[in-house]
């Protein structure tokens, strides 16, 4: 069994995004600890005798204590400990087994060589060289276990059902008592006590967030429905400064639930081969250990291991019920230390099955642990996540209304349950430091000095601050900006927050730009319609909303606030604006199923602003001035997104990417003579995005999006092209284009990101010290416009804009599509991309660039 040390580092805490760090930002910098002056520790490495090969997961451990190690694709090993034993032990399979006198308390470096033999398992001779070879037993065994895959796994039973428990643990770990003594924490040394000192060998891991949930859980296979029934839940809360629904969202993904039968598993967008998938044995290698009694089971031990080291891979250990249909009984593995998982130093998982009378194998256990940090030393987050089953019942039918609904919701009769209930409900009791934790958090919640490093983190982190339990302001990021129109602009507003009411928000903002002596401002109200509230998935939900306020032509921008001041500086001519003014009444009704229907209608007025023009001729043959575009819209958005995931805070949803696809549908009738709108006009839309993992060279982000309006419309009503002129990197735009430069009624456009995670660059020693990782991207888009909306004297559309000189600024996509590409390096500072953006047509447009370095900010892993 491998026994693996945990250590992370507190700048990890951005790895958790904003809610997680607003917890933790109050405990202060990073503290580093020392080692005990009585510290043994061992390092050097183990290899062949020969050749002087490394020898991968050779044990190494102190002679009679469960204190060892294995060592790594160099051979290298660390051991520590406290204990005071003088002699280590060094086993590999194949190789003569050694006995080795060490000094106690003692600093020491030890080469190890090892001389090859032979071993005997029941009828079976293994020898080994020092060279591994597919024609082995222990890749014959892996094979039997990978063609017995389906038969194996839990999905190939009609029915089961479990009652789970299932506990996440989050808490700093590593913490020093030079940080326990410092100052801040004066008043707080009550949540120094009782630490647990046994989640990592020779480390005091402090919690700080627990979560429990005891559900029922029901599968059937045809038609397949998992169905889980939560029969009651508690955790510690941080109500007031954490979305406590988000973070659970985004800690469900974090520690997600893992199939070791599936060929390919997904941990922290990176996809890892399985040990079991079925071209495993070309990727791992495979070394029988022993034959030995698990839970009255008799299995070979069987150690797995990447051959490249770089490999995005595991490497552990299989026990395997040979005897019982070469079923897995468990597994312990973790990932390739190599490879460039950011901020994770290292992650384990541990399942165990067990034999259900006749029926076969399903899981009991599942502990998942993960070692977060920036640096290997110092303090950081420990986070582990364990679930239990029990009461298994395999092939007894339910009625079908059992499986009604959706896949995940709460019994009726769930409530604040007692500390009795969980007592005696809990399948694995509480250690003293959790069990602790929720008193320690509760005073800690009351303490003055908490409640104002929370409020001061929460408006740093989440841009938004309390004023009151029922109204906070915000975000802070975009109370200042400047623009040429408005030139400064000052703007505050906010937002009701649940305690107001779950069912009922309203949010407003009033701004004022100094230049053009104008106010600005918005009003909406959201209201959940039924049993329900606004956070809740499924939602049904009416929104009724009022906005005046300028906006740039082509503008578009994902999860960013327009008036960010960050996007204040742009390149290039940045003088055609638009004062809009919009009406718009909104109804979204979701599924279980993850489809929707979004119902809606828009009355908007466009006013010309800054040096865009609203022309077109008049009667007397003459160019005429129009002074705004009125139209009344009718709106229909179908989307479907299946098996999504998504980060829900506390006014948006953000979506966590899987291999699922989404589709989305928009239709929008534009209606002359309703509520003044001039224009009669059908516009249509389909969007398809989806991720494509290609194992070792990582994954592809594809988007596809084409539109057709239908009827004659001026051009603001038609598709001008989404263009990015600031100098951040935007994943669904074109980087290089200008604002309002392309029009079209028509067009189709696709988009390939890719990121190759490192494939490369980890092979080039000391650049993949770096853990930089390369991507590029392809924008191609071909659109038109047809003659009823090419402006003409004879129609009366809009002139396309001019420049001061009379030279047009806008035009259609008829010659040939606009291409860019980008080449990129991302994971700079763990916090970056950064792409080199070309722009392939179009070139002698006015103001347009051939080339520009773009950066985009996001936590990579």
């Amino acid at each position: 069994m491998m026994n693996i040390g945990y250590q992370i580092s507190i700048n990890s805490i951005w790895r958790y995004r904003f809610h997680i760090l607003s917890v933790l930002i109050c405990w202060s910098l990073l503290g580093l600890t020392t080692l005990d002056a009585q510290m043994t520790v061992i390092k050097g490495k183990v290899l062949d005798a020969e050749n002087d090969e490394p020898l991968i997961g050779a044990t190494v451990s102190f002679l009679g204590t469960s204190t060892g190690v294995n060592t790594d694709f160099e051979g290298n090993y660390e051991l520590k400990s406290k204990t005071a034993a003088d002699t280590i032990i060094v086993a590999y399979l194949g190789y003569e087994t050694l006995l080795l006198p060490i000094e106690t308390g003692k600093r020491q470096k030890l080469d190890i060589r090892l001389s090859s033999g032979a071993i005997q398992l029941q009828d079976v001779v293994v020898t080994t060289d020092g060279r591994y070879s597919n024609k082995n037993p222990a890749v014959a065994l892996i094979k039997k276990v990978i063609a017995n895959k389906k038969e194996n796994r839990a999905s190939n039973y009609d029915f089961y059902e479990y009652e789970k428990y299932e506990k996440l643990v989050l808490g700093l770990s590593n913490v020093s008592e030079k940080f326990k003594n410092r100052k801040i924490f004066k008043k707080f040394q009550f949540l120094f006590e009782d630490m647990d000192t046994t989640s990592l060998k020779g480390k005091e891991v402090l919690p700080i967030y627990l979560k429990e949930i005891l559900s029922d859980v029901r599968y059937r296979k045809s038609p397949e429905k998992t169905k889980e029934l939560i029969l009651a839940d508690t955790m510690i809360s941080f109500e007031g400064y954490v979305d406590n629904d988000g973070l659970n969202q985004y800690l469900d993904n974090l520690y997600q639930k893992i199939d070791i039968y599936d060929n390919n598993i997904v941990i922290l967008n990176q996809q890892f081969l399985s040990p079991v998938a079925n071209g495993a044995p070309t990727f791992y290698k495979y070394f029988i250990q022993d034959t030995l009694q698990v839970e009255g089971t008799e299995c070979i031990e069987l150690f797995f291991a990447p051959k490249n080291k770089l490999d995005i891979l595991f490497q552990g250990y299989l026990y395997i019920a040979y005897q019982d249909g070469y079923n897995i009984k468990k597994i312990d593995m973790s990932i390739n230390p190599q490879i460039s998982l950011n901020w994770v130093k290292n992650l384990n998982l541990v399942q165990e099955f067990e034999k259900i009378g006749d029926e076969g194998y399903i899981q009991v256990s599942d502990e998942f642990s993960a070692d977060f940090g920036l640096f290997r030393k110092g303090m950081g987050i420990f986070g582990r996540r364990l679930v239990s089953n029990k009461d298994i019942k395999i092939n007894q039918p339910r009625p079908n209304e059992d499986y009604k609904g959706i896949p995940i919701e709460h019994s009726d009769n769930i409530g604040a349950q007692l500390d009795d209930f969980w007592e005696s409900r809990r399948h694995k009791a509480l250690s003293t430091a959790e069990e602790t934790t929720y008193g320690k958090i509760d005073s800690l919640q009351n303490v003055k000095v908490f409640k104002r490093a929370m409020n001061i983190a929460s408006l740093v982190l989440s841009g938004y601050t309390n004023v009151g339990p029922y109204f906070e302001i915000g975000p802070v990021n975009t109370f200042y900006s400047f623009s040429p129109i408005e030139g400064l602009r000052l703007r505050v507003g906010g937002r009701t927050t649940p305690k107001f009411s779950r069912k009922i928000e309203i949010e407003n903002y009033l701004a004022y730009g100094f230049k053009d002596e104008r106010y600005k401002g918005y009003l909406g109200v959201s209201y959940a319609v039924g049993g329900g509230n606004l956070q809740q998935f499924p939602a049904r939900r009416f929104r009724a909303s009022f906005q005046h306020d300028t906006k740039i032509p082509g503008l578009a921008l994902q999860f960013i606030q327009e008036d960010n001041i960050l996007l204040s500086f742009k390149r290039g001519a940045n003088d055609k604006f638009l004062y809009n003014t919009n009406y718009r009444f909104e109804y979204l009704h979701e599924f279980s199923n993850h489809f929707s229907f979004r119902l809606g209608y828009r009355n908007w007025l466009q006013n010309p602003a800054g040096n865009l023009i609203f022309e077109k001729l008049g009667d007397n043959g003459e160019l005429t001035e129009v002074e705004d575009l009125h139209s009344s819209e009718l709106k229909l958005t179908l989307r479907w997104a299946p098996n999504e995931r998504f980060y829900q805070g506390k006014t948006y949803r953000r979506p966590i990417i899987n291999a699922y696809p989404i589709f989305t549908l928009k239709y929008n009738q534009g209606v002359e003579g309703l509520f003044g709108g001039e224009y009669n006009y059908q516009q249509v839309s389909l969007e398809i995005f989806k991720r494509f993992y290609l194992s070792r060279l990582g994954y592809s982000d594809f988007f596809l999006d084409a539109g057709m309006t239908f009827g004659s419309a001026p051009y603001p009503l038609l598709d001008i092209h989404p263009a990015n002129q600031t100098y951040a990197y935007q994943l669904r735009v074109y980087n290089l284009m200008n604002f309002l430069e392309f029009v079209s009624d028509r067009y189709v456009s696709f988009n390939i990101d890719h990121s190759f995670n490192g494939f490369f660059l980890n092979r080039i020693p000391l650049i993949r010290r770096l853990k930089l990782r390369e991507a590029f991207n392809v924008r191609v888009l071909y659109g038109g416009l047809s003659d009823q909306n090419t402006p003409t004297p004879e129609n009366g559309l809009l002139f396309f804009p001019k420049d001061g000189e009379g030279n047009p600024t806008t035009f259609t996509l008829e010659e040939k599509p606009y291409i860019e590409a980008s080449i990129g390096l991302s994971n700079v500072l763990k916090f970056f991309r950064i792409d080199l953006v070309r722009r392939f047509t179009y070139l002698d447009n006015p103001n347009v660039a051939e080339f520009g370095v773009r950066a985009r900010f996001k936590v990579y892993f």
